[in-house]
């Protein structure tokens, strides 16, 4: 069975938003929001695959800066390895390659439907996400 590496990357603004894509038409799950990454080629280490593909695909200059989640997935005809990897960068995302892009807050990325390898990354986001105190428990607020 084929096996495919794919790099994704985690790119939060200055809101903490986190930016989705949409996969175009003609794709394999097309219509589905995912994050933005791509294939890692022969030879080709992960770190350098993202920013490449961040590059291409977004027209920005990306620096992976920590893992988040490796998620095997088996698709029909393929073994894919998600690797997904939070990124700083520079310059203004744009679908360079038609693709639709949404910055969405950590809270509603369950709202997008996404392909089955992406759930567990949404999961790990929220899991490491700094909870927020209870209505009624902040004391800066009962001054």
């Amino acid at each position: 069975m084929k096996q495919v590496h794919v790099v994704a990357g985690v790119l939060r603004d200055a809101r903490g938003r986190i930016l989705l894509a949409r996969r175009t038409e003609g794709r394999d799950l097309a219509g589905l929001w995912e994050f933005p990454g791509g294939k890692v080629e022969p030879g080709e280490l992960p770190e350098d695959a993202l920013v490449r593909e961040l590059r291409e695909e977004l027209g920005i200059e990306a620096t992976v800066v920590a893992s988040v989640i490796r998620v095997p997935m088996v698709y029909p005809g393929k073994h894919l390895l998600l690797d997904v990897r939070e990124v700083a960068f520079s310059g203004h995302p744009r679908g360079l390659e038609g693709q639709a892009l949404a910055w969405v807050p950590l809270r509603k990325l369950g709202d997008y439907p996404m392909p089955p390898a992406d759930v567990p990354v949404v999961a790990e986001l929220l899991r490491r996400a700094p909870s927020r105190p209870a209505a009624g428990t902040d004391n800066a607020a009962r001054e």
